[in-house]
């Protein structure tokens, strides 16, 4: 009897196992600024795109709850014509420190051409092969951008599955007329993020990502000099990147979500000289130079 029940509890197990998926996803849909509107279908829509986005498997690993990425997704709209939505999307994720409650934020980004369809109750449908939607299209680009971001911070180019998962993506919704899929859509696009991220002039993008994360933060519990040290080196390879394209969209990317990690980082014990990093920083980012002042 003892031995049929450990054999059933271990079914149990293996099955609350296989079924861990990767995301803890907060989605938040506003049409404050439609007036007179059917809101009802926007909270169909919010809890819809929370239940596809959380319970799907995204990844071929079995992700410990610990380890689920934590990111949100908020949705304004600000149009409505019949089905026709105008919207922008922002988009938000971070990773756990190690041995801290601390969760370091990743990716900050605003996706400002967000057009979609959408009938309340319609099934969101997410074939690998086939453009279903824009709706769907831009949703499952961001869920594979933000899982092979964290890859990346884990695992030196850990992420590249999914950043060519989020690529094939948008080939496939090039021709659906969206804005923000195809090159002359503007610089601060999908089509921008992701060619960037997997283009060998910004393979110190990602490298930066892992020795920041890996090889500094989550070392800074053990060794907060070493820490620092790894995570001054790591700007110095954004600062390399600038060098040579100082407009660099992806440096943008980076600072918008460590701006004010980095300089909490830094303002505190042990002592680093931080004339170089400031430096740094300062031609990097210099938008947020009050901010960079403020280190010690």
């Amino acid at each position: 009897m003892l031995k049929k029940t450990l054999q059933i509890l271990i079914v149990i197990l293996f099955s609350i196992t296989i079924n861990a998926q990767e995301l803890n996803c907060t989605v938040t849909v506003n049409a404050d600024k439609i007036p007179a509107s059917n809101k009802q279908k926007f909270t169909t829509l919010q809890n819809d795109l929370t239940a596809f986005i959380n319970q799907k498997h995204w990844t071929n690993f079995n992700y410990k709850d610990q380890e689920k990425i934590h990111c949100n997704l908020s949705i304004i709209i600000t149009k409505e014509s019949g089905d026709n939505f105008d919207a922008s999307i922002q988009i938000q994720s971070s990773r756990p420190v190690y041995d801290a409650t601390y969760l370091s934020p990743v990716f900050n980004f605003k996706d400002k051409d967000f057009n979609f369809q959408y009938t309340e109750y319609q099934p969101l449908l997410f074939n690998k092969d086939t453009y279903e939607s824009n709706l769907i299209s831009v949703v499952t680009f961001y869920v594979y951008t933000i899982i092979g971001l964290d890859a990346d911070t884990f695992s030196l180019y850990g992420g590249t599955p999914y950043f060519n998962k989020a690529q094939n993506i948008l080939v496939q919704a090039q021709q659906s007329g969206y804005k923000g899929w195809n090159q002359n859509d503007g610089t601060r696009t999908r089509f921008t993020l992701i060619d960037n991220i997997l283009s060998p002039t910004y393979k110190l993008f990602r490298n930066a990502l892992y020795q920041y994360h890996l090889k500094g933060l989550d070392i800074l519990s053990t060794n907060k000099k070493t820490g620092k040290k790894n995570i001054a080196d790591a700007i110095q390879k954004l600062k390399n990147i600038y060098n040579s394209r100082p407009n660099a969209f992806l440096l943008r990317i980076f600072m918008d979500a460590k701006a004010d990690e980095i300089v909490n980082i830094f303002s505190g014990g042990p002592y680093f000289d931080t004339s170089t990093l400031k430096e740094d920083l300062l031609k990097i980012s210099p938008l947020n130079a009050a901010k960079w002042n403020k280190i010690k």
